[in-house]
């Protein structure tokens, strides 16, 4: 498995797509950073996270679409399967490749909360807690966008699939869908935000990202029998 851990890291950062997502992340949070917190110099560094969060229901499916899309267009997948490698090696592997690139950009955003230090104390155990909220809601989508990635060859197809799920989850901003408010997902997430995450969360949300991985293996699973 580490050795798929550092091909896919490889493949992100020898490749435009890790960068990509990283740049357009960062520009995200600066843009919302300056244009919001920083101008009301506002000491909530977790504002940043509950601004930015929907737009990972855009740059995740990007950042995902090309995991097994691109493997299985290039007839390169037929190279993996047959390798002496287990399916859930494979998928997991894949997982932490593409949680590592989100969690460092993650992790970049503390840049912003060094600058709020000029303008008050932010709550060092908030941020935390929304931090880890928001990772593991950052996993989720990566495992769905893994998921969805495993059912086409057509990376297109893999982003659009992952958006409309996510969508389906109530993710995306209010303007462009009106149940936002109702979604488990967005509700798991502000539970955080508001310092009010309990066990019940971290299970539920660990619970989709385990079962959005169990669904990509049996996929690729499938598709190795065939082979």
């Amino acid at each position: 498995m580490i050795a798929i851990i550092k091909k896919e890291l490889k493949s992100y950062f020898l490749s435009p797509i890790g960068w990509i997502y990283i740049g357009m992340f960062l520009t995200f949070c600066s843009l919302f950073f300056f244009t919001d917190i920083f101008r009301y110099k506002s000491s909530a560094f977790s504002d940043l996270f509950g601004i930015t969060v929907s737009v990972l229901s855009v740059l995740i499916p990007i950042l995902t679409m090309r995991t097994f899309a691109e493997e299985r267009k290039n007839k390169t997948d037929q190279i993996l399967l047959t390798a002496p490698i287990s399916v859930r090696e494979i998928v997991l592997g894949k997982f932490i490749g593409a949680s590592i690139v989100v969690i460092i950009s993650a992790l970049l955003t503390f840049v912003y909360y060094f600058i709020l230090m000029y303008f008050g104390k932010p709550e060092f155990i908030t941020t935390i807690n929304v931090l880890i909220g928001y990772i593991l809601l950052s996993l989720v989508y990566i495992s769905i966008g893994l998921f969805c990635s495993s059912l086409t060859e057509n990376q297109i197809i893999a982003a659009v699939l992952s958006v409309g799920i996510l969508t389906a989850f109530g993710t995306l901003p209010k303007l462009v869908i009106s149940l936002k408010d109702y979604s488990p997902l967005d509700a798991f997430f502000n539970s955080f935000y508001n310092g009010i995450s309990s066990l019940k969360d971290y299970i539920l949300l660990i619970s989709y990202i385990l079962m959005f991985l169990l669904f990509t293996i049996i996929i690729i699973q499938r598709r190795k029998n065939i082979k």
